[in-house]
């Protein structure tokens, strides 16, 4: 879908008004740790806030956007997995299932999946604090300009220097693993609608190396999207970075919120999450 198309369509698009909690501008680098810091060091530096955003039912647009125009897709695709909590059963068989989508999508020729995080959400617990991973509330995205690259060289080291050479993108594959979702759903914000100058690049501190993402800052002229009641054999496509400057979309960001329209009795979201490097010549 082109900038112009998008403009005149998005508002007949149905929408939900739900809190983005973005990054508050701060002199310093932000910084999160992943694991109990340093005693006396703050888990992290940040400081975000929410702001009220219109969230744009993105089922009517479905066969327009792309991941290079807009910086996500949505695809049907029903696996044969049977528990996505079973590392074994992921690798084994939801794997290949991820390399055959996204050669699909992409025209890649090759794909390399590097992890994937299943999410439980648990009122009350926090992300990354011993429990089941929490779904994230804060806008951000997974890799940045630098990081995506240096993902090549921490994984694929004796052949980074060649893979380099082509374009290499960094794409999530993201689907609910209980469903129809009503629970905490994803918002991915078109990335052609955010500037560079509201991406902060942001230490994620591991115990063994520091990872660099993008917080971001507010701008009214974000436009976000989400799939309502999205099911088991849809999934979402994210582009987390991409080393092509000939594409209008290169980084989007996303987030979990809360839908005012979730029920009270909805189950709680279950999820799954992969990553992936995307290698064209």
């Amino acid at each position: 879908m082109t900038l112009q198309a998008n403009v005149e369509t998005i508002a007949t698009l149905p929408r939900v008004l739900a809190d983005m909690n973005y990054l508050v501008p701060m002199a310093e680098r932000p910084r999160n740790y992943t694991f109990e810091p340093p005693a006396g060091v703050p888990r992290y530096n940040s400081e975000h806030e929410a702001h009220r955003v219109a969230i744009h039912d993105a089922r009517p647009i479905a066969d327009k956007v792309s991941l290079d125009a807009n910086g996500f897709a949505l695809v049907q695709h029903g696996s044969a997995v049977r528990d996505f909590f079973d590392d074994e059963e992921v690798r084994r068989v939801y794997y290949p299932e991820i390399e055959r989508i996204l050669k699909e999508a992409t025209g890649a020729y090759r794909v390399h999946i590097f992890d994937h995080t299943t999410r439980r959400r648990v009122p009350g617990v926090e992300d990354r604090s011993g429990g089941p991973r929490q779904p994230v509330q804060r806008v951000h995205i997974d890799h940045t300009a630098r990081s995506g690259p240096q993902r090549v060289r921490d994984l694929l080291p004796d052949e980074a220097d060649e893979l380099l050479k082509g374009r290499v993108q960094v794409v999530n594959v993201w689907r609910p693993i209980r469903g129809p979702l009503l629970d905490s759903p994803l918002a991915v914000c078109d990335a052609t609608s955010v500037g560079f100058d509201q991406l902060v690049p942001s230490d994620l501190v591991y115990p063994h190396r520091v990872g660099e993402t993008y917080s971001v800052t507010y701008d009214p002229s974000h436009r976000w999207y989400y799939v309502p009641r999205m099911r088991t054999d849809e999934a979402l496509l994210l582009k987390c970075s991409d080393t092509s400057t000939a594409v209008p979309a290169r980084f989007t960001p996303h987030s979990a919120f809360v839908d005012p329209t979730t029920p009270a009795d909805a189950p709680p979201r279950e999820s799954i999450e992969v990553r992936t490097l995307v290698f064209h010549r």
